[in-house]
Parts: structure tokens; sequence; C-alpha cells
């Protein structure tokens, strides 16, 4: 990594990327200059279902060992028009590799999660989101321990903790700033090794890094921030230099 004349952290923490519609040349040329650090791809909400270079990114993103995945909404929107096993089965024959399991959208009841979470286990790596996506309907940090408690007693293989594509709901406030209560509450359930916090922004990805280490598991981050936030985890940006200053 580098041409090697520094002495920089060791980086564990994974890199969980949110694609919001790209062609398959630009996810080509994201992966030629950063597959190194990206661990997961999310086709975000509903772009899995209507993407036509689906095929082709998902060839790009295996022969780089990159876990493909499906985003929660369309699978909360298939269970709550009984289209759930219809949408896995659809998922595994397109070669996707993992499932994120969300009730942020649908009213949805933790036993029916939890029973989603099953099934998509069965096939698929399974990513369950916890918390709502609308602002005005937050969830206690209780009812967080609950719910991650649930979802990998299911089978989910990684815990979500909502942030959405703005970072002002789930684990931040309306202003974007950490909820420190609900991501303690979190961790605590399920192990921070476990725990992917959505952090689209980079005073977000800032904060967490400098709280837990650069091994702190990331989500939803934009493609064009890839390499900024590889700087982030390194100490090679002013916000985490201290990481990386002898």
């Amino acid at each position: 990594m580098g041409p090697g004349f520094l002495s920089l952290p060791t980086v564990a923490g994974r890199t969980h990327v949110l694609d919001r519609g790209l062609a398959p040349d630009v996810v080509a040329g994201v992966l030629e200059s950063a597959g190194e650090h990206i661990d997961v791809w999310k086709f975000g909400w509903g772009i899995a279902y209507l993407d036509r270079g689906l095929d082709r990114k998902l060839r790009l993103l295996r022969a780089h060992h990159v876990t493909c995945c499906m985003g929660g909404t369309l699978l909360e929107v298939a269970w709550s028009q009984g289209k759930a096993e219809e949408c896995l089965a659809w998922a595994e024959r397109a070669g996707l590799d993992a499932v994120e399991v969300s009730r942020g959208v649908v009213e949805m009841a933790l036993d029916d999660k939890r029973e989603l979470i099953k099934k998509a286990s069965q096939a698929f790596t399974v990513f369950a989101e916890t918390g709502r996506k609308d602002a005005e309907a937050p969830l206690s940090a209780g009812q967080w321990q609950e719910e991650i408690a649930e979802d990998l007693a299911a089978g989910a293989t990684w815990v979500i903790t909502e942030g959405r594509e703005s970072g002002t709901v789930g684990i931040y406030d309306g202003s974007g700033r950490p909820r420190l209560d609900i991501i303690d509450a979190a961790v605590s359930a399920a192990g921070l090794e476990r725990v992917m916090f959505e952090a689209p922004r980079m005073a977000q990805q800032a904060w967490l890094i400098n709280r837990f280490g650069p091994a702190v598991n990331l989500a939803n981050i934009a493609p064009d921030d890839v390499l900024p936030l590889a700087t982030l985890r390194l100490g090679l940006r002013a916000d985490t230099v201290a990481l990386s200053v002898k």
C-alpha cells in the first residue's frame, strides 16, 4: 500500500460503498484506483432491480473480491407485497453475495424481520440494519440493543447502523452529530467488530475513526470518497493525523 516509506496504522476495518447507479465503466475505474480499499459494494435502494449494467458490474466486483450486496429498501418493498421469497430468489440468480435486511421504511414487526433474516441467511451473507429512516420516529438505545441482539440470533453476520445517505438520522441527530448513546448501544449489543456504521460525511468518518481507531467498519461511503477515507484511516489527513505522527 503506497511507496512504503512511512510507518502507518494497520488498517483492518471494512469499507462498505454505496452505489447510486454508476455506469459499469465508472465502477471499473473506481476499482482500478481504489479496489484494495473496498470490501462491500451495496446497490442502494432499488438500484439493482433497474440497473441494466448489473451483470457487468457484478463480474467486475467479483474479480476484485468485493462482496456484492442488495439494498434493504428493495427487500422491504418486496416483503410488503408478499414477494420477499421471489426477491431473494432473483438476487441469488443474479449473483449477489449478500442482502441487507431492514425495516427502515415499512412497518415490519421484529418477529417478521427475524424470519426474513432466517430465510435470507440460507443463501446470503446478511447485513441487518437497525434504525428508522424517519427522523420523527427514532428508536431508543434499549430498542437498538434489543433489535440488534435479535438480528444476530436470527442469523445476521453484520449489523448496519442507520444513518442514511444524508447522515441525519439513526445514529446521528438532525445536524449530523453522532448520538453517543445509540452508538454505544450498538457496540454493546454486537461488538465493535460486527458493526458497520453508516458514515456518509467526512466529519462522521473522522469522529468514528478517532473514537474507535482505524479498524472501525464504515458504511454508505460514496465511491469518490474511498481513497479520502483511506487517508483518514491511515492518519494522512489533518482530522486523524495523530494516528501517524510520531
